[in-house]
């Protein structure tokens, strides 16, 4: 798969998911949107990761590294609340961003294969 189709995969799953955990939640918090606004980001930069864009490639590659590092504290969070519907939406959303970020180094060690 190419790098940027993981990456919409990855942002559409951090949007949507992330809006389900706000709007799903008895009491929202805003810091349940960060994924959101990383998502958006993300897609944003998809356009140039896309064109092949080297630094878009690597902005991206290093916003995807630092959503997958924080999504450890969710995941701990929504451990010991045993809340199951959290804790699904945090491994889907780990899984996402761990693929987009296996496709990202795929891609690199490709084009640099090619040289």
């Amino acid at each position: 798969m190419k790098s940027y189709t993981a990456n919409l995969i990855n942002s559409v799953a951090l949007v949507l998911l992330g809006l389900w955990g706000y709007f799903g939640s008895d009491t929202p918090s805003p810091t349940a949107l960060i994924p959101v606004f990383a998502g958006v980001v993300l897609f944003a930069l998809g356009f140039g990761i896309k064109k092949e864009n080297k630094t878009v490639a690597h902005i991206a590659v290093v916003l995807t590294l630092l959503i997958l590092i924080a999504m450890l504290k969710p995941l701990t969070a929504a451990i010991g609340r045993d809340d199951q519907g959290a804790l699904i939406r945090v491994i889907i959303m780990m899984l996402t961003s761990a693929y987009a970020l296996a496709a990202f180094i795929k891609s690199f060690v490709d084009a640099r294969k090619k040289k």
